[in-house]
């Protein structure tokens, strides 16, 4: 039993010298996903920015609460920016090098 480990953890380690592969790593978010979360943040600053303004107090009635760069407008750039940033950050680039998977299955079957 203990040989059976010993051999587990021999074929676990990583290899080191002239066998070792070359796994190449790439930060998981890219210079392309850092712009697009920018870009989407500032939409959704824009779209809150839109919605502000004075608000009703007591006294006086205020109509502009009901404009529609306040109630459709404003909301619909922000909601724009969250979905966005969510494709922002699960984008990944193609590799030109690398073949689609979807046409080499394709082909398969």
């Amino acid at each position: 039993m203990a040989k059976q480990q010993k051999n587990a953890k021999q074929q676990t380690a990583p290899r080191t010298g002239k066998n070792a592969v070359q796994q190449e790593t790439r930060p998981a978010l890219g210079k392309v996903n850092f712009i697009m979360m920018g870009v989407c943040l500032l939409m959704i600053v824009l779209g809150f920015v839109l919605m502000a303004g004075s608000a009703n107090d007591g006294t006086t009635w205020n109509p502009a609460i009901f404009e529609s760069r306040r109630i459709v407008v404003g909301p619909l750039i922000a909601l724009l920016g969250f979905v966005l940033m969510a494709f922002a950050i699960v984008w990944r680039k193609r590799d030109k090098s690398a073949p689609d998977q979807d046409e080499s299955t394709a082909e398969q079957q």
